[in-house]
C-alpha cells in the first residue's frame, strides 16, 4: 500500500564549516549526506520526536535503506544553505523523501532518500506506528 504524505516541505538551514569541506574547500559529497541526516532529524523533531524516545516508546527508528543523489553545484565554506525534505511516498513500512541543498535559489544537490522502520533489536522492517504516521500526516 503505496500512499502520499503531506505536501508540506520543511526547511532547515545549515552551514560550511572548514571540517566539511575537502583539498579544493568545497563540500566534500559524502557531508552533503549528513546534511540530510540532520534535516530528517529536525524534521521529526519538529513533530514532536526525538530519536531515543521513538525507541523507547515505539520499540523502533527509521533507517536509510537507500539514497539517489545528484551533485550539481559545489558548496563552499561559510555557505549558507538550506536542506529541505518533503515526504512523497509512504507505506506501512516506509517513506521516501526528496531533498535538497539550496545556496539561495541554487539548486546545488538533490536526493531521493528511501527509509525504513525497523525494530529496534532485530533491525528487521516493521509497521511504522500509527500515532508516528498520525503525527507525521496531520489531516
Amino acid at each position: 500500500m503505496t500512499g502520499k504524505g503531506h505536501a508540506k516541505t520543511f526547511r532547515w538551514p545549515v552551514r560550511v564549516y572548514w571540517e566539511d569541506t575537502d583539498a579544493y574547500g568545497v563540500v566534500y559529497y559524502a557531508n552533503y549526506l549528513k546534511f540530510l541526516e540532520r534535516a530528517r532529524s529536525e524534521w521529526l523533531r519538529s513533530f514532536g520526536f526525538e530519536q531515543p524516545e521513538l525507541i523507547a516508546q515505539h520499540r523502533g527508528v527509521f533507517v536509510v535503506r537507500r539514497v539517489e543523489a545528484d551533485y550539481l553545484l559545489p558548496a563552499r565554506f561559510n555557505d549558507s544553505l538550506v536542506v529541505d525534505a518533503l515526504v512523497v511516498e509512504q507505506s506501512r513500512t516506509s517513506l521516501v523523501m526528496n531533498q535538497r541543498v539550496l545556496r539561495g535559489e541554487e539548486l546545488l544537490m538533490a536526493a531521493r532518500v528511501s527509509l525504513v522502520w525497523v525494530h529496534e533489536k532485530t533491525f528487521k522492517p516493521a509497521r511504522i506506528p500509527a500515532e508516528v504516521l498520525e503525527s507525521l500526516n496531520p489531516q
